[in-house]
């Protein structure tokens, strides 16, 4: 009974509708004791009035379509990255023939954490129904978005009944995570067991004395270089191209244990250089995997795979920092997958002292291990004399609180 008078209302105030129906009945008396054409008159105009109130909710409000489209700061709905606004274009139509003032659509965004931004905004139908909503969502970040069901109000042209429709357009977007652009990176990665194609003692990445073929001359290129056969046939400045040196394979494995993180900020720091590594590893065209040491931990080999990589980037969108046993316990149970001879690379907040024994395993296994340490952003910097001691081992450490300062820390600059 309920739902069926809850239909009926279609979320008119129940105290409108009854002060309508009060008047209309007390016009129908006026008629009925009264008689005459002024009565009649007034009934008339009463019960018109009556059916265009309450028939309006019936109408177009209650049929509402949409079309829903996003757009980042690039215009591509599929590469929005955290920081960035989306734009939302709500196209609504209104079918029927009442007229209708104005239309107020309310949007709620959610985050899949829980997190929920609202939005609220008045159309105003064009005579075909036909209305255009433009919004920009405040700054998002890293995660996966979702429209709620979108609430539509409206009012009759005198004001008197309000009315409320509902319409579902499933709208489903990513927000992939902040990423910084890494020229360099040095490793000390001279202990390496395995030698061959996975391994370099460089600190860059060198080129060899084999051709790969001729491309055009950039000014700064030495006499050496220079191709003069090329440039004879072509008659245009050509420079020889070498092969490069081949990197080691590079496992990231990216900490999530659930007291470690200070704050969210200080994981999305972390989350964000994981991200900004695996790009680097597409720039140099080096083979990189990545760990994600969570309540569930995931593997991704290392490899050269675009569609790989992208698989580890979206992966980052849903990781968070849930897990309550020790790192070592984890890495334990997936270890037999890592690569040997690789650089394992732990991205973790936690002090040198406590990566002392990580990075021990890590050697133990064969591997190459690498600290980058994430300090609290907008915390006081902490003096930890571990890192030089862990340096001195031949370990490369790095120490950061945000992301800008990721570049200068790989590249050798003051951590």
């Amino acid at each position: 009974m309920r739902r069926a008078v809850s239909v009926f209302l279609n979320g008119m105030q129940p105290s409108r509708l009854a002060a309508v129906l009060t008047v209309w009945c007390l016009c129908l008396l006026y008629v009925l004791f009264q008689g005459g054409k002024t009565s009649l008159m007034l009934f008339s105009m009463v019960s018109l009035l009556s059916v265009y109130v309450i028939g309006a909710g019936f109408g177009g409000v209650r049929r509402v379509k949409a079309k829903r489209n996003i757009l980042g700061d690039r215009d591509r709905r599929d590469q929005l990255h955290a920081g960035e606004q989306v734009r939302v274009r709500l196209d609504v139509n209104v079918p029927g023939l009442l007229p209708m003032p104005y239309l107020v659509v309310k949007e709620v965004l959610q985050r899949h954490n829980g997190d929920s931004w609202s939005f609220e905004d008045s159309i105003i139908p064009n005579m075909r129904g036909a209305g255009v909503l433009v919004f920009q969502t405040p700054p998002l970040e890293r995660g996966r978005y979702a429209f709620a069901g979108t609430e539509c109000i409206s009012e009759d042209i005198f004001g008197i009944m309000e009315h409320r429709g509902r319409i579902e357009v499933n709208t489903e977007f990513r927000v992939l995570p902040r990423t910084v652009y890494i020229p360099k990176w040095n490793r000390n990665i001279h202990r390496s067991r395995l030698g061959g194609t996975h391994t370099t003692v460089s600190a860059s990445r060198r080129e060899t004395t084999q051709i790969n073929g001729v491309r055009d001359y950039v000014y700064g290129d030495r006499i050496s270089r220079i191709h003069w056969n090329a440039t004879a046939k072509t008659g245009s400045w050509k420079s020889k191209e070498f092969e490069h040196e081949s990197f080691p394979k590079t496992l990231i494995v990216l900490d999530g244990a659930q007291n470690a993180y200070v704050s969210d900020q200080q994981f999305e720091v972390a989350v964000s250089a994981a991200a900004s590594l695996i790009e680097y590893g597409a720039k140099e065209h080096a083979g990189t995997g990545l760990f994600t040491a969570t309540e569930e931990g995931k593997l991704f080999p290392p490899t050269e795979q675009a569609g790989e990589r992208m698989r580890m980037i979206q992966h980052l969108v849903d990781v968070d920092y849930n897990r309550k046993g020790s790192l070592i316990a984890e890495l334990e149970r997936s270890y037999r997958h890592f690569p040997q001879g690789a650089v394992l690379l732990l991205i973790s907040p936690m002090s040198g002292r406590e990566a002392s024994e990580v990075l021990r395993w890590v050697e133990a296994r064969g591997m190459n291990p690498c600290f980058l340490q994430i300090m609290n952003p907008g915390g006081k910097p902490l003096r930890d004399e571990s890192i030089s001691i862990l340096r001195s081992r031949g370990i490369s450490c790095y120490s950061v609180s945000s992301l800008e300062e990721l570049p200068a820390a790989l590249g050798g600059g003051v951590a």
